[in-house]
């Protein structure tokens, strides 16, 4: 399903209509993100973000994981496994394990640090810390209470921002901006956009740590996609990230497929696109998120594509990681720091 276009607005008709309704959900989110949460041993870093929809939570956390590895503080990654059908706590094997059975984040995941999957959060950190987790990456979670954070950082789309500000049904919002800036330590915007950069100025203003970043691909894969002829599909929070991408690296789009976050293109629009591509010469481009599904439940349209793989790349990055291991310093009360 895809977020309705009048979240991304000024507030209207549409969203008056739906206030209260968004208001009551937002009590309700606020009142249960209150909550104490299970404390485990190892500290929590929670990747999160405000809205529904993605904002670039997966590469956010998979940037943290390698470097907090190659400081060599063991991190693991640990998601609910959105899409998946085992309720964990379960290690991810990339190689053995299907999305259908994890999800298509935690595949991408177990690629740069090892990645538990649990419907039960406080469970799948208890596992890791098990295991010899130095550091613990939650993916998504911000508004979850049942697992205490150590240190919250919330990624931010700068085109999107919190969009119309109110919470669902009425806006994008998971839960009253103020309570969610109460649970968060930093935060970090990528890619440009006034509604990002006016959300920045506001999180300064409460005290928050203010980062910027980009989504970029590798520069092999940029020249290899340069001038040709592509039809992206995507299914993100924001689809049209992966048309903006490649028609910023130079390949020319011919068409665009733009599916609801998560979702997998149904057999008929398969078959449209593999004819479509055959027609103009062109090659099928998806995200690397997409790919994951494709090849076990899509393979005919896997056969045929490829994925573009995308990469943070944050500014003063050393600031980043130095504000992470204060904030988990602070909240130890014990100065040590990762």
């Amino acid at each position: 399903m895809r977020a309705p276009g009048f979240w991304w607005r000024e507030p209207g008709l549409a969203a008056a209509a739906l206030a209260p309704l968004g208001a009551l959900y937002g009590a309700v989110a606020a009142r249960r993100m209150a909550r104490r949460g299970e404390t485990v041993s190892a500290p929590v870093v929670c990747v999160g973000n405000f809205v529904v929809g993605g904002a670039g939570k997966t590469p956010t956390a998979i940037f943290l994981a390698e470097r907090l590895a190659a400081a060599g503080k063991r991190p693991f990654l640990l998601s609910r496994g959105y899409g998946g059908s085992l309720d964990g706590p379960t290690l991810v094997d990339a190689r053995t394990h299907l999305a259908s059975e994890v999800g298509d984040e935690p595949l991408l995941l177990a690629t740069a640090a090892p990645t538990v999957v649990a419907r039960n959060r406080p469970a799948g950190a208890r596992f890791a810390a098990d295991r010899g987790a130095g550091v613990i990456i939650l993916d998504d979670g911000l508004q979850n209470p049942e697992l205490a954070k150590t240190v919250t950082l919330a990624v931010v789309d700068g085109a999107r921002g919190v969009g119309n500000g109110r919470c669902l049904p009425a806006g994008p919002l998971r839960a009253p901006l103020a309570a969610q800036f109460a649970r968060t330590d930093m935060i970090l915007v990528i890619g440009p956009g006034a509604p990002g950069a006016a959300l920045a100025i506001e999180a300064g203003r409460r005290g928050l740590a203010v980062h910027h970043g980009a989504l970029v691909p590798a520069p092999q894969d940029a020249e290899r996609l340069h001038g040709r002829r592509v039809i992206a599909v995507a299914g993100l929070g924001r689809p049209e990230k992966l048309r903006d991408t490649l028609e910023a690296i130079g390949a020319r789009v011919e068409r665009f497929v733009a599916l609801g976050d998560h979702a997998l293109p149904s057999e008929t629009q398969a078959r449209a696109v593999a004819d479509a591509a055959r027609a103009a010469d062109a090659v099928v481009v998806t995200t690397e998120k997409d790919f994951v599904k494709w090849r076990e439940q899509r393979p005919e349209l896997a056969e045929i594509a490829v994925a573009l793989p995308v990469r943070l790349i944050v500014e003063e990055e050393e600031r980043l990681l130095a504000s992470l291991r204060a904030a988990i310093a602070a909240a130890r009360g014990d100065g040590a720091a990762l």
